[in-house]
């Protein structure tokens, strides 16, 4: 019995130390830009850009296949950010600043079809078939893919009401 445990403990130990070295001499090196381009992404893999989450997003800016301003939730700001990390100029005339949004389930409406929450590329949505559904608001990313596949029109983008966490003082008007 415990000659076993020794035989067992020393071949974890052997295994453990060879998939250690094997990590290290085998490592495939990624593009140190992508890394960098992904961590700039908003990282809510909400796929309103195109691309099934912002790894993909990051490659394909990284690749050239992609427009800097393809990021919906991060706007003009994120748009500069890429372009200057990137080299590039970008006409931000087509990228719209909007406030940012949630869903808002209206719990008369709601029939339980469950299609909203199966599109929901967060898990923000609770409920189940035949039953209410509701919003995890801080999941949310404001994505409307529940908006658009809802069939009783139950579902409202409501703006995202500024706390003391997210509240920023805003700039001046310039005088004329």
């Amino acid at each position: 019995m415990v000659s076993a445990i020794f035989i067992v403990t020393g071949l974890g130990l052997m295994m453990g130390a060879l998939l250690g070295v094997a990590s290290k001499y085998l490592a495939v090196e990624g593009n140190p830009l992508q890394g960098e381009i992904e961590e700039l992404l908003p990282g809510s893999q909400c796929g309103q850009c195109g691309y099934p989450g912002c790894t993909p997003a990051a490659e394909a800016v990284v690749n050239g296949e992609a427009p800097v301003t393809m990021c919906p939730p991060g706007g003009k700001a994120l748009a500069e950010a890429l372009a200057e990390k990137l080299g590039v100029s970008i006409d931000l005339s087509a990228v719209e600043e909007r406030a940012p949004t949630v869903a808002f389930i209206h719990e008369s409406l709601c029939v339980g079809c469950t299609k909203c929450f199966k599109r929901c590329p967060t898990d923000a949505i609770l409920g189940g078939p035949k039953q209410i559904h509701a919003v995890f608001a801080d999941a949310c990313t404001g994505c409307e893919k529940c908006y658009d596949v809802c069939p009783t029109e139950c579902i409202e983008m409501r703006e995202v009401k500024p706390t003391l966490q997210t509240w920023y003082w805003p700039q001046p008007a310039k005088a004329a």
